[in-house]
This record gives structure tokens, sequence and C-alpha cells, in this order.
């Protein structure tokens, strides 16, 4: 099925994590294992007021050796230059007092986060207390029989720690195949249901194709799609997630406002913009459940929008989810997109162990049984409720 119309855009509610660095008072060389280090390669950073263009021209440190330097660093704060030097070298740059460190070059490494487990934000969701040291605790039902419909870029459905319970349901792209050709749709998803990494582990979840290979997409193709989910969805064993959103659109409410009349849960992502999750559609409908973002202290997440349409916290930075392309594969992304899913796993959970008599009263549970004043740096009135699978 597809559907195209231009109309104003949506978009994924991913935001990038910001990598920050500790600068040192003292001049040292920083110890690394030396399986991690290039050998014989470091980084010279400079101190404050000192150019590296000065410093390397007046310095004899390289001269007559152009082939060792690699880089040389000249933004803002930042000056300094990376290369190959000996220890005699080192030495004598750790002497001069131009010089504020010196790092042996280290090899990075793919989306492992040490220290925070890739399944924090499940943990964190099934305890009271903060302890990442704790195992994830959930039902045994986890979902079982119930279809959790991902409104996004699509799912990989053969992903195999999807188990068969995926299923791609349709397509509103135009001219794009019936696939997931960005990977935000199928982690979500697999933040939602999948054996690793899911809150509701036997939980069925269908892909609605409603945003393109680039992330984008427009309100009438989604409300194409959630007229599909009217006509189609198991009323009363449903819920929707929908982690995008853009500025306010009336059209787009009012179809989230029929659905949810006709029985569906919407959990939707607050947004990325620090802002009022109420100028945004659809976190800002009124029948919609919006989730705001924590990082994995209990903190408020920087990127994430707030305020007083906001339900609920759930975990949304650094999350580690299924991902497109190879069976297996995996990323790890931050964003209000990531805490979403989290709310909606916990939905199906509740679904899944008990009896609901409208959508109100699955908002009431999930936000009734949420940790209370956990969440720090709490901004814009939003209310200190951090969601809790009730395990």
């Amino acid at each position: 099925m597809r559907h195209a119309v231009a109309d104003s855009k949506l978009l994924l509610f991913v935001a990038a994590a910001a990598a920050t660095t500790r600068q040192s008072d003292s001049i040292h060389i920083a110890a690394a294992e030396l399986k991690e280090r290039v050998k014989d390669a470091y980084i010279v950073k400079l101190r404050g007021g000192v150019k590296s263009s000065s410093f390397l021209a007046e310095s004899n440190l390289l001269t007559g050796s152009a082939q060792k330097m690699q880089h040389t660093y000249d933004h803002g704060r930042f000056q300094g230059f990376a290369g190959k030097l000996t220890l005699d070298e080192v030495e004598r740059l750790r002497q001069d007092g131009r010089v504020e460190a010196v790092e042996p070059q280290k090899i990075l490494y793919t989306a492992e986060q040490k220290g925070v487990p890739a399944s924090w934000g499940l943990t964190r969701v099934s305890q009271r207390t903060l302890d990442l040291n704790e195992p994830y605790r959930y039902p045994k039902t986890a979902g079982e029989g119930i279809d959790v419909w991902v409104v996004d870029t699509g799912i990989q459905a053969n992903h195999t720690d999807f188990g068969g319970r995926a299923v791609f349901a349709a397509n509103f792209i135009q001219d794009e195949e019936a696939a997931d050709l960005n990977g935000h749709g199928t982690h979500v998803a697999g933040t939602i249901a999948s054996k690793t990494y899911g809150v509701a582990k036997k939980a069925n979840v269908f892909g609605i194709k409603v945003l393109g290979g680039h992330g984008g997409g427009t309100t009438a193709d989604v409300i194409a799609g959630i007229q599909y989910l009217v006509k189609n969805a198991r009323i009363g064993l449903s819920i929707v997630n929908m982690s995008l959103g853009g500025s306010r659109s009336d059209m787009l409410d009012a179809a989230v406002a029929v659905a949810v009349d006709a029985g569906l849960p919407f959990i939707v992502a607050a947004g990325n913009d620090r802002g009022d999750a109420c100028n945004n559609s659809p976190a800002g409908a009124v029948n919609a459940f919006a989730v705001a973002a924590t990082d994995d202290d209990d903190m408020q997440a920087i990127f994430s929008s707030t305020g007083p349409c906001v339900r609920l916290y759930a975990p949304g930075v650094m999350i580690t989810s299924l991902w497109k392309g190879k069976n297996g594969a995996t990323m790890t992304i931050s964003g209000t997109s990531m805490a979403a899913p989290h709310v909606a796993g916990i939905a199906a959970l509740y679904l899944s162990t008990g009896t609901y008599d409208s959508v109100d009263a699955l908002y009431n549970a999930l936000e009734n049984a949420a940790t209370p004043n956990i969440v720090r740096g709490v901004t814009n009135g939003t209310p200190n409720k951090l969601a809790y699978n009730g395990n």
C-alpha cells in the first residue's frame, strides 16, 4: 500500500550525543592499554593562548620531519597537533611550559559504551531506585498476544532477534521499497519487542512505513498510516508507537484523536528541540501519550522537549537496539525516539496481564505506576514521573 501527498514535514526524534573531554590540570602522558595505543603516535594539546601555528613555527621539534606530522588542530580553544614522536621528543614536550598535555593516540571502537550496560534502559524501567547492575525484570507474559504498531521508517522484520514476531505491514512512501532503508524503525521496534533489547519480549510488532530512508516524511503519509491502523489493528490488543514529529499540525492531531477514540493508545516522542512539547505534533495532541527522555543518571536529557504535555520520562540516551542490514546488526543512539518505545513496551506488558476498558484507563495505569520525583533537572513544569514496568 502506498500513499504520497506533499504536506508539512515530519522528522525522526533522534538526538546526537555530544562527546565531552576532561582537561587535565597538569602535564602528563595519559595511561592507555598497549593494545589500544598506536605505536609511537601522540596527540599534543597546547595551553590556552598558545596557537598551534606559532608553536610549530618556533619549535625545532619537528624540523626536517614533516612526514612525522599527521594533523594540526586549530579550532577555538583546542590548539595542538598529532604526529609520530620518539620518547625523547615526548619528554621535551612535557618540559615545555606551553604544553598542557601529551596523550598516546588510541584505537577507537564502534558504539560500545563501557560502563553503561547496553540494556540499561530495560534495567531502569524495572526498578524504583537507580542500580544499573541489576538485571531486567519483567512478567512471564512479556507482552505475549499484544500487537505494537510502529509508525516509522518500517522495520526489518526478518531480523533474527525478533524471533518471527515482526511483520512489515504497510508502506506509504512512494518510490521506495517496502523495507527499512533508514534503521530507525527497526531500532524502535527492537526496544519494544526484541529478544535481547526489548521491554516486551513476546509482543508482536508491525511496521508501518511513513518515513523514507532519509528519515523524513509528510503528515499526509502519516495520517494515511493512522487510517490503516484504525482499519486493521485489533482494538483492545494493540498499541501504537510514533517516534516522530514536527511543528504543530491540527490535521495530524485530529487523526490521532480519531484513532484514540477508536480504542488505540498512542505512545509518542516528546521531541528533541529542548522546547515545549505542546508545540509539536503529535506530542501536543490531547489524546497522545508523550514521553520525554532521561540519561543513565536519571537526569533529564539535554535535548528533550518537555512541558505539561509530557506524561512520563523514560530512558533515551545511548540506547542500544536492533538496526537494519545484516542479521545481528545493532546501533546505539539517543533521542526521545528511544524513550517512547520503552513506554510502548511497558504498555504491552500491562495489556498482556490485565484488562483496560479504555485508552484512558491504560494511560492512567502507566502514570500511576511511574516512579515519582526521581528525575533530576526537570524543567518547564514537566511531570516528574519515570516509567516503571511494575516488576
